[in-house]
């Protein structure tokens, strides 16, 4: 495999009509003690960009495993993965890094916060681990998601609420492509998940990035404008 380099990797956004993730006949196996499992097999996927696509089914079916394969955090054992117009085959794990950080967010079922950090120093972080600063970024996304008054408190001071808010505005903060949730209204109770899921699709049509959710939560699979079906690591079907 011949890495490529930083500049080709900033050089690589596709055009504004292309398809911003394509996965065609991926997998990806795990060791569990002397058994090889296949969390995904043969998988073919195309996120549209703009898109809004929900990954459902059965705990254990590969919607983790997806979205970490398309999120660029786990490589694939076989296939072609294409994310922001790069094909990950062939990019070092430095790159994989860049690509992350600069084109893809994440929004995680548990939020992730730093618990040393403030509300708005967690959602800048993304810029600072890249050597940026954006403090009216940083604040018109406080602001959007409701806790211009929270920018000082800590992890620990927020409600589960608050923190997920804190989680979605850091994914954005540095006007990703592409955006990855894992049920990103899990933790949250019916209020907060609703509000969580009407911000997310409100602010993916502001910002213009695809989104893939993987969710068991039918309200948030009936506001994609696709959803694809997974089991025991295999995409059964895909339906608007």
């Amino acid at each position: 495999m011949t890495p490529i380099s930083s500049d080709s990797l900033l050089a690589a956004a596709p055009t504004r009509n292309s398809s911003v993730a394509t996965l065609q006949s991926v997998q990806r196996n795990y060791r569990r003690g002397k058994v090889t499992v296949q969390a995904l097999k043969d998988v073919d996927l195309c996120i549209e960009r703009g898109e809004v696509v929900a990954l459902t089914g059965p705990s254990g079916c590969g919607k983790s495993t997806l979205l970490n394969v398309l999120s660029a955090v786990d490589r694939a054992d076989g296939g072609d993965v294409m994310v922001c117009g790069l094909d990950l085959r062939r990019v070092a794990e430095s790159e994989l890094t860049l690509l992350r950080r600069r084109k893809i967010g994440v929004v995680f079922q548990d939020f992730q916060l730093m618990p040393n950090l403030t509300a708005e120093e967690n959602i800048g972080l993304p810029l600072a681990l890249d050597g940026q600063q954006d403090s009216d970024r940083v604040l018109h996304l406080l602001e959007r998601v409701g806790l211009a008054r929270r920018l000082g408190h800590y992890p620990s001071e927020l409600s589960g609420g608050e923190q997920q808010r804190v989680a979605v505005a850091r994914a954005l903060v540095h006007r990703p492509e592409f955006v990855v949730a894992d049920e990103p209204t899990g933790n949250l109770d019916s209020s907060n998940g609703k509000e969580i899921l009407a911000m997310l699709m409100e602010i993916r049509l502001e910002e213009g990035a695809a989104l893939v959710i993987a969710t068991h939560d039918k309200e948030v699979a009936s506001r994609a404008d696709r959803v694809v079906r997974l089991r025991d690591g295999q995409v059964l079907g895909a339906h608007s």
